[in-house]
């Protein structure tokens, strides 16, 4: 996996002290687990594509995976004060209309090197905490990256810190990770069928993971 070597030496040992803190942090006020990090591990390069219920999101992923996930981020963000933050993280930076040229070429290359990249493909935050449609860009990545999609459902997270609240609670989180879907599978399907495939299975990841957080919650 050579992914995260290719980062100068001060930058992988803050990424793991940020991947640290944060699981502690998430342990200690959301009762976080994570389930099946392990299939990251079987992959190189990959699309990590999850629902996205809340600004938690990347963190509760960044917590998931022992390798380093990259971002992507919009472009406003850059400013102060996160901005220093998202570009230690090597954050993509996102424009008005998506990734832009040069954020694509720069996801492309990261793919292709064979490192994780988190998506969202419902393209925004949850209303109500259901999964809602992909959107079809997803598609696009997967093919020109060809790299497997790693399927990641979150629970718990929009209880903590729904769109409308303006800072988050103490909850319950879990983090499932799926079945990829194989490049050799999605290049056989147009894509219409990869949607459905991929919304499927984050559906059935979303669906253990809502089971799990209400067991132990004792709902």
């Amino acid at each position: 996996m050579p992914t995260e070597f290719q980062l100068p030496l001060h930058k992988r040992l803050g990424y793991r002290a940020v991947r640290w803190t944060s699981r502690m942090m998430g342990v200690a006020t959301l009762r976080l687990r994570c389930h099946h990090r392990w299939r990251l591990d079987e992959l190189d390069g990959a699309l990590v594509c999850a629902n996205h219920q809340s600004y938690l999101d990347p963190i509760l992923i960044g917590c998931t995976f022992d390798r380093k996930v990259n971002y992507l981020a919009r472009e406003t963000l850059f400013r102060f004060p996160l901005g220093p933050v998202i570009r230690f993280l090597d954050a993509i930076p996102l424009n008005r209309d998506g990734l832009g040229l040069a954020g694509m070429k720069e996801t492309l290359k990261r793919l292709r090197r064979g490192e994780p990249v988190l998506v969202f493909p419902e393209g925004t935050r949850s209303r109500d905490g259901a999964l809602q449609p992909m959107m079809p860009g997803v598609c696009s990545l997967a093919r020109r990256g060809r790299v497997p999609i790693l399927p990641v459902g979150i629970a718990g997270a929009f209880e903590s810190w729904p769109r409308q609240r303006l800072m988050p609670l103490p909850s319950v989180v879990d983090v499932v990770v799926g079945e990829p879907i194989s490049q050799e599978w999605y290049q056989q399907r147009d894509d219409e069928q990869l949607l459905c495939e991929l919304s499927a299975r984050i559906d059935v990841c979303h669906r253990d993971a809502v089971h799990r957080v209400k067991h132990r919650a004792g709902v």
